[in-house]
């Protein structure tokens, strides 16, 4: 059985709702309007379905998963201090150097500081325990250079 994709059809129908940002044959994306109607309804008691469909949206065509996905985004939706604002936008992954303050510049930088300083001592221990398993192998198998001599 495989993946649930929205036919040509399917994502005009669905492109021409103004809940629905955007509609590609395996995804939907969904406006922030909608996102705020629907957990403020479904809160209220009302069933997701019924929600869709007071929105103009066949539930039908999106299937029970990514109706049940919904909802469960909706509740996680609830939990994080910004909502369903979509973080992406600002969150592009590594953020740019240009844009720090030099304050911000700085506590970077001492952070980098002590991360290299940790990984100083780290390899020091490290070489530190080598030598000293050198040293107890060669105590415990002394090697014996008369041995060859008869």
């Amino acid at each position: 059985m495989g993946k649930n994709y929205f036919t040509e059809e399917q994502q005009r129908e669905l492109q021409k709702n103004p809940y629905i940002q955007n509609v590609s044959p395996k995804s939907i994306t969904y406006t922030k309007e909608f996102k705020e109607k629907f957990e403020e309804e479904y809160r209220a008691g009302k069933v997701p379905s019924q929600i869709l469909a007071d929105m103009g949206i066949d539930h039908r065509i999106l299937g029970k998963k990514r109706k049940d996905g919904l909802v469960a985004r909706m509740k996680l939706y609830e939990l994080r201090p910004e909502g369903c604002d979509d973080t992406r936008k600002n969150n592009t992954g590594r953020p740019s150097t240009k844009e720090l303050t030099n304050a911000e510049r700085i506590e970077r930088l001492e952070q980098k500081i002590a991360y290299l300083n940790q990984e100083n001592e780290f390899l020091k221990k490290n070489i530190q325990m080598d030598r000293q398993a050198n040293w107890e192998y060669k105590r415990n198998h002394p090697s014996n250079t008369n041995s060859s001599k008869k």
